[in-house]
């Protein structure tokens, strides 16, 4: 069983005619994702590898039966974009986008509440369930079914840890990705518990990085979760007041510490990585007991 996506969910690719659009279009094809159509302005009555393109969202949710939006498009156009597909009725609105607004991520989790409609991103390398439907940006042969779910922060650990959990066989039921911003749109403790609803998932793989407190949230509510979790926390060796690749990465005040992270996380249960590579070792011991 997957969580927010499955091998019935059909996706438009708002963005579809642009050079990331289309390249990742065909990638997600190519796994098994079931697109049935994509939007560009001024593009209408066009194609992309036999999917149709229309002028705007509404357009083709009068043709088809939509259930999740992949937002391709550059970040001035990313609130419009968004805003358009929730407005349409789109529950499920990935935004890979990175570089928007502040306030412009603020106004789309806004409308996302108003609409009751799952926003995964900005700036997330997307939300894939293994085996079934992949609307993310890392490679295909990544993601194999099995009974560990997956949610992060970092795209790049992500790709890393994930990889390495394939190459070890270790399959995934889903694995998430929130997005790098200050302001996006799930958080830790709501995939967690999606995962602890969900009979398939075993063992939860966390990947955390430094600044923010999204972490020690998710720590409090680990500690009455049945399912096992094992963690990582990137930044270790990052000085204070320096930002990490990400918005959100940046350590403020005193909070917000890799130390406070791994701590908080250790007192809650989790078995904490001190390296990437150790965490299939651990997922592999904890599925074993």
């Amino acid at each position: 069983m997957a969580i927010i996506i499955d091998d019935k969910t059909q996706v438009l690719v708002q963005g579809i005619t642009g050079k990331q659009g289309q390249f990742h279009t065909m990638q997600m094809k190519a796994y098994g994702t079931k697109i049935v159509g994509g939007t560009s302005p001024g593009k209408g009555g066009t194609t992309v590898d036999g999917i149709p393109v229309y002028d705007t969202v509404r357009e083709a949710c009068e043709n088809h039966k939509i259930d999740a939006s992949v937002i391709f498009t550059p970040a001035f156009f990313a609130k419009e974009a968004a805003l358009e597909a929730l407005e349409a009725g789109i529950k499920v609105v990935v935004i890979i986008t990175e570089h928007i607004p502040v306030h412009d991520e603020m106004e789309i989790m806004a409308y996302g509440k108003r609409y009751g409609a799952t926003i995964i991103g900005p700036n997330t390398f997307g939300i894939v369930s293994s085996g079934q439907c992949k609307i993310v940006i890392p490679p295909n042969p990544y993601f194999i079914p099995g009974s560990v779910g997956v949610v992060a922060r970092s795209g790049t650990l992500t790709y890393e840890i994930v990889g390495n959990l394939t190459a070890q066989g270790i399959g995934q039921t889903t694995v998430v990705g929130m997005g790098g911003d200050r302001i996006v749109g799930l958080s830790f403790v709501d995939v967690l518990k999606l995962f602890e609803e969900d009979p398939e998932t075993k063992v939860v793989v966390l990947i955390g990085e430094i600044g923010g407190d999204a972490e020690e949230r998710a720590a409090e509510y680990i500690k009455i979760m049945t399912k096992p979790v094992v963690a990582y926390i990137a930044g270790k060796s990052a000085p204070p007041g320096k930002r990490m690749g990400h918005a959100g990465a940046i350590i403020e005040r005193g909070k917000g510490t890799f130390e406070g992270k791994v701590k908080a996380l250790s007192e809650a249960g989790a078995k904490v990585a001190e390296l990437p590579f150790e965490v299939p070792v651990m997922v592999k011991e904890t599925l074993k007991s």
